[in-house]
């Protein structure tokens, strides 16, 4: 499974920076890169400046701020723009399935962008002019910040956004039928009941009644939920449902031990004295020393590579 990600490419330790220099970030080359494939795109050198050059900032209304030299004051919004509306389209022939900015640049940063009013005052409200361009020509795309992915929680959403996301394209690359919808969201309850019960129980309903509409516009209304459902960050008593949910699935088998040791560790998590992948390493336990044929498929308990670590941390 190919997960190509779009990214900023002084990420990777390209030396395309305004000074010549780069800002490698060790985790997505060295960890995240062994099971996805970077994209890189740098807005300034592709728009035509050059390495080194003239810095960039934000200026004005910050809902449609310009872009200008630090320096010099030249407005180079015009360009910027006109280049960047052009590479979204290029950008559609990818299949990407997500995009890491680089946080706090005038032209890739996601959120928090520096802009200055009249009196050269900055006020962290804008979002850089490629970004904006971007995540409105993408809307349904997984995004983030190498900044906010030092954040575990931010981390772990993220990444099990995308690697959703390429099952998602997967999905729509075989024939659309029902069955299949019904086979994904199967393979999802789990995971989707840990970031909302609500979107969990709605988009059971829209595939519980799936005769009743086209196609094409079921599959854009499971879509549509699938992401706003992504969007929402897991909790710890979330999580707990799930887990407690899954647990419901060995009424039979478990002896009472077990079921003591499981509702145990389940109560740790809760509690925050153990990170999730304990638990979950537990049922994973049960569910091979039992054969439980519908857990073996729940990619809650397997949502992305173990080597990645996420879940230790939350």
């Amino acid at each position: 499974m190919t997960i190509r990600l779009g990214i900023s490419s002084c990420l990777l330790g390209e030396k395309v920076r305004w000074d010549g220099n780069h800002k490698l970030d060790r985790f997505l080359v060295d960890t995240l890169g062994q099971f996805v494939d970077y994209v890189p795109v740098c807005p300034e050198v592709e728009c035509g400046f050059g390495v080194p050059r003239e810095p960039f900032r934000l200026v004005g209304d910050p809902s449609a701020p310009r872009l200008v030299t630090s320096n010099t004051g030249r407005d180079v919004t015009d360009q910027m723009v006109v280049w960047a509306q052009n590479r979204v389209v290029e950008l559609e022939n990818e299949e990407l399935c997500g995009y890491i900015f680089k946080s706090k640049s005038p032209s890739s940063g996601m959120e928090r962008v520096k802009v200055y009013n009249e009196k050269g005052v900055p006020a962290k409200t804008g979002s850089g002019i490629f970004a904006r361009i971007f995540m409105d020509h993408f809307p349904l795309l997984p995004v983030e910040e190498e900044g906010r992915l030092h954040d575990p929680k931010l981390r772990e959403n993220f990444i099990e956004r995308i690697f959703t996301f390429k099952r998602w394209r997967d999905c729509l690359a075989q024939k659309k039928t029902r069955g299949t919808l019904v086979d994904f969201h199967t393979n999802h309850k789990m995971l989707l009941l840990s970031h909302s019960p609500d979107l969990h129980r709605r988009m059971g309903r829209l595939v519980g009644q799936a005769v009743a509409r086209p196609i094409e516009q079921l599959y854009d209304e499971y879509r549509d939920l699938l992401v706003e459902a992504l969007r929402l960050k897991t909790t710890a008593k979330k999580h707990t449902n799930a887990l407690m949910h899954a647990m419901g699935y060995f009424k039979r088998e478990l002896t009472g031990d077990e079921k003591q040791e499981l509702l145990e560790i389940i109560d740790l998590y809760r509690e925050e004295h153990v990170p999730l992948i304990v638990p979950v390493t537990l049922i994973n336990h049960y569910v091979r020393k039992y054969d439980q044929p519908y857990l073996k498929k729940q990619f809650y308990l397997h949502p992305h590579p173990l080597e990645l670590h996420l879940r230790n941390h939350v």
